[in-house]
C-alpha cells in the first residue's frame, strides 16, 4: 500500500518531468524520476519483514471488574533486526469496551515491536478478543504492509467486586463495605467459640472455672451463633432489572450486593446458594461453604443478563421450594413493583416464609424520591409531584403489610444496597431467626 510520502514525491517527480518536457528532456526526466521511484520502492520493501518471519502475540487479562480499566500489551517479534519500523495496530475491542482514544503505534527495538493501549468492559459478560490488523511502515515511508492476524482470547468482565475484596480482606471483627463499618450484633449463641479474660458485665454463667483455676485468671467462656445456616441469594432477571439508577443497571447492583453478602455469610461458616430466574431458571448453584465457594457463585452470576420478559416468582419459588428443604435465608434482589403487581405472589411467599425466613430487597429509584421533594411551579409541577407521593405511599404500605405478615421488605438507594443486606444478614444471624 503506498504512503503519502510517496504519493508526494510522485507529485514532485511529476513536476520535474513537466519541465523536463519544457527544455526538451521530458523522456529522459521521465526515465529518471520513474527509475528513481521504483528503485527506491524496491528497496524500502525488501527492507520490510515478511508475514511468515514475524510471531504476534496479545497479552490480555482473562478477569476484569467492569469500568475497571486494564492493559493490552501487543508485541511483534522476528529473528532477524530491522531499523526505523514503523507499526499501527488496530485490535478487535469488542463493541461495549472503550475504544484506545489514539492509534496504537510501535517502533522495532532489535527484533521485538512493542505496543500498549488502555480499556475497560462497560457492561459484564464473556467476550472475545479476535483479529489483530497491523501496518508495517518501511524504512524510507514509502510503502505499507497490512495484515491481520487471528489472536483469539476470551475476557470475562465481572461485576464490581471491589466491595467483596473488601470484605474478604477485612479482619474478622472489622468488617467493612464501600467505606462503612457494617453491623455486627454481639450475642451468646449457642456454639462454643474461645475462652478469655473475664471483663466486668460478663454473664457469671459463663465463666470457665478449671480454665480459670489453671491459668490463675477468671477466664470466661465465649458462645456465638452457631455456624453451617443456609442463605440462598435469589436474583431477578427479569425486564425491570434492566433499568439504569446511577449509571448501572438494577441487576448490576444486585448482583454486586449478593456477591457481597455472600463473601461475609461463607466468612462467617455459613453455606450460600444462588438462584437467578426470568421467566425461567437461569442459573442454580446449590449451597456450599467456605471461601472458595464464592469462585462458583462468581461464575454461575457474572455473566447473567435482564430479560425482555416478566420474571415469574411462581416459577423461581416453587423451583426453590422443591430443591432446598432446609430452613434457610432467603434474600430476594428484585424490584419493588415487582412484588406490588405480582398477581398471586403474596400467598406464595407467606408460605414459603413459613418454612424459611424471607427478606425482600428493592431498589428504590432516586429520581422518584427527588420529585416528592421537589418545588411546585406549575399544574404539570404538581402532577408530577402527587404521582410521585402515591407510587412512594404505595411502596411503604405494601412494606409495612408484608412485614406485618412477618415477611422483611427493605426498599433501599442503589448505593446502600450491599450495605443493608450484609447488616440485615448479620442481624438475622445475631438473633438465630434461621
Amino acid at each position: 500500500m503506498p504512503t503519502t510520502r510517496l504519493a508526494a514525491l510522485a507529485g514532485a517527480g511529476a513536476a520535474l518531468i513537466g519541465a523536463g518536457y519544457a527544455v526538451g528532456l521530458g523522456a529522459a526526466a521521465f526515465l529518471l524520476v520513474n527509475g528513481l521511484l521504483l528503485v527506491l520502492s524496491i528497496i524500502d520493501l525488501s527492507l520490510m519483514p515478511r508475514r511468515k518471519s514475524l510471531k504476534f502475540t496479545r497479552e490480555i487479562p482473562e478477569k476484569a471488574d467492569i469500568h475497571s480499566p486494564f492493559e493490552v500489551n501487543l508485541k511483534v517479534e522476528s529473528a532477524q533486526r530491522h531499523m526505523a519500523l514503523k507499526l499501527e495496530f488496530n485490535d478487535d475491542v469488542p463493541q461495549s469496551f472503550l475504544a484506545p482514544e489514539r492509534k496504537v503505534t510501535a517502533l522495532w527495538r532489535g527484533r521485538t515491536a512493542e505496543a500498549r493501549y488502555t480499556t475497560l468492559g462497560k457492561e459484564r459478560g464473556r467476550y472475545r478478543f479476535r483479529l489483530l490488523r497491523v501496518r508495517m511502515r518501511g524504512t524510507l515511508g514509502l510503502w505499507m504492509k497490512q495484515t491481520a492476524v487471528e489472536l483469539e482470547h476470551n475476557v470475562h468482565i465481572y461485576p464490581d467486586l471491589s466491595g467483596v475484596r473488601g470484605i474478604l480482606s477485612s479482619a474478622q471483627n472489622h468488617l467493612t463495605l464501600e467505606g462503612k463499618r457494617i453491623y455486627r450484633k454481639e450475642r451468646s449463641g449457642s456454639e462454643f467459640h474461645a475462652i478469655r479474660d473475664y471483663v466486668p458485665d460478663d454473664d457469671l454463667r459463663m465463666v470457665n472455672w478449671r480454665a480459670s483455676a489453671r491459668s490463675r485468671n477468671l477466664m470466661t467462656n465465649v458462645y456465638r451463633p452457631e455456624r453451617g445456616k443456609s442463605v440462598i441469594l435469589m436474583i431477578d432477571c427479569g425486564r425491570m432489572m434492566g433499568v439504569e439508577l446511577d449509571g448501572r443497571t438494577k441487576l448490576d447492583a444486585s448482583l454486586e450486593a449478593a456477591l457481597s453478602l455472600a463473601a461475609v455469610a461463607l466468612r462467617q461458616g455459613d453455606k450460600v446458594g444462588l438462584l437467578a430466574f426470568s421467566a425461567h431458571i437461569k442459573a442454580y448453584v446449590p449451597p456450599g461453604a467456605g471461601v472458595a465457594h464464592l469462585s462458583a457463585l462468581t461464575e454461575a452470576a457474572f455473566d447473567l443478563q435482564s430479560d425482555f420478559v416478566e420474571a415469574s416468582y411462581n416459577t423461581a419459588l416453587q423451583y426453590f421450594m422443591k430443591v432446598q428443604k432446609k430452613r434457610s435465608f432467603v434474600v430476594l434482589f428484585s424490584d419493588l413493583d415487582n412484588y406490588m403487581y405480582e398477581e398471586g405472589l403474596r400467598p406464595l411467599l407467606k408460605r414459603a416464609n413459613r418454612q424459611h425466613h424471607l427478606l425482600l430487597l428493592g431498589l428504590r429509584d432516586e429520581v422518584l424520591h427527588k420529585w416528592t421533594l421537589s418545588d411546585t411551579k406549575t399544574r404539570q409541577d404538581a402532577f408530577v409531584k402527587s404521582i410521585a407521593h402515591k407510587l412512594t405511599l404505595d411502596r411503604r404500605d405494601y412494606a409495612a403489610m408484608m412485614e406485618a405478615e412477618g415477611i422483611d421488605v427493605v426498599d433501599v438507594p442503589v448505593g446502600e444496597l450491599a450495605w443493608t443486606a450484609v447488616n440485615r444478614y448479620l442481624v438475622v444471624k445475631a438473633d438465630d431467626l434461621v
